[in-house]
């Protein structure tokens, strides 16, 4: 690990890449309380479009970028839409990538995900287990595109010496969440599922699979704050997990969500549904050893989300139905 002085923030021009994100918008939270100069484009650019990024990087000049834009999804959108998850993910980060080495951009943070590293990999998984085995089929697209970004950092890093770094987060959750059943992660599913079951005064909800494996959850308010730290202390080609430390089996997720909810009835699994990787769970020592550890636990985090469903998603759902 290099040992670099602290990339200072102050009158840095930062462009957070996905701005309008769950991450991009806790990075921009988290921002707010530097001294730096966040630039945004003042109408939505087509990531994938290399022509209008360049463009926009050309014009604006960031000295620090975080790519944060991703398509992202669960299990059952990164099954059913293989080719969106590998082509846009791919478009997105290496334009981005490219754009910035050719306005001069003096940092970079790029955002991976856990999803790269091996279905079956020792436990917790430790940056090195990075392409020493198959990955999970289930988001293996999303995993391949994200493989990709880090590599693509580490090979500018290399030829042309840029200071491009890329860390990978456990599993996310957080205001701003995707809460749509057909598209949204384990955990804000489970908030919309126990909610719903809750008003309609059923006795039971049901999640996929068996409800035994085993996940880390990290609050996106805690991601942002190491992504600042690292974007401050941080200068090495090789990744750095970001992880909460603690890990929880999908059942029992479940059923901390019902009684964060409310909801008094019974969770039942569906076996015929997949259950994805086994176990994952993140070894953050690197990130330990430079000196950051996150603040949320997951009871807190999960309290938080319910009260940002309500007052946002609820909220806006039943009024629309109410002016319908």
């Amino acid at each position: 690990m290099s040992a670099v002085a602290a990339f200072d923030l102050t009158g840095r021009r930062v462009w957070v890449a996905g701005h309008r994100g769950m991450v991009g918008q806790a990075l921009v939270r988290r921002l707010q309380i530097e001294n730096c100069d966040l630039v945004a484009p003042r109408e939505r650019i087509d990531l994938r479009r290399q022509a209008a990024v360049e463009a926009w990087m050309d014009e604006t000049r960031p000295d620090l970028v975080f790519v944060a834009a991703a398509k992202v999804g669960g299990i059952h959108a990164n099954d059913t839409r293989p080719a969106e998850f590998l082509y846009d993910n791919l478009m997105i980060e290496t334009n981005i990538i490219e754009a910035a080495r050719q306005a001069g951009t003096a940092k970079l943070v790029f955002l991976g995900s856990s999803c790269i590293y091996p279905k079956i990999a020792p436990q917790p998984i430790s940056e090195d287990a990075l392409l020493t085995g198959p990955l999970e089929p289930t988001n293996e697209w999303y995993a391949i595109a994200k493989i990709a970004g880090i590599k693509l950092c580490q090979a500018y890093r290399k030829q042309y010496g840029l200071d491009f770094i890329s860390a990978q987060p456990t599993n996310l959750y957080g205001p701003f969440d995707n809460f749509d059943l057909n598209s949204s992660h384990v955990l804000p599913a489970l908030v919309r599922k126990a909610h719903e079951a809750k008003q309609a005064g059923a006795d039971s909800f049901t999640i996929w699979g068996s409800g035994t494996p085993l996940r880390e959850f990290l609050h996106v308010d805690d991601l942002a704050d190491a992504l600042v730290f690292l974007a401050k202390n941080y200068s090495d080609g090789e990744i750095v997990n970001i992880g909460s430390g603690d890990e929880v089996a999908i059942g029992d997720l479940a059923r901390l969500i019902a009684r964060t909810v409310g909801f008094e009835g019974a969770v039942h699994t569906d076996a015929t549904k997949p259950d994805g990787t086994p176990r994952k769970r993140l070894d953050t020592r690197k990130l330990e050893g430079l000196g950051w550890r996150p603040s949320i636990g997951l009871d807190q985090g999960v309290a938080r989300v319910y009260q940002w469903y309500c007052e946002n998603v609820v909220a806006r759902e039943t009024g629309a139905a109410t002016a319908a």
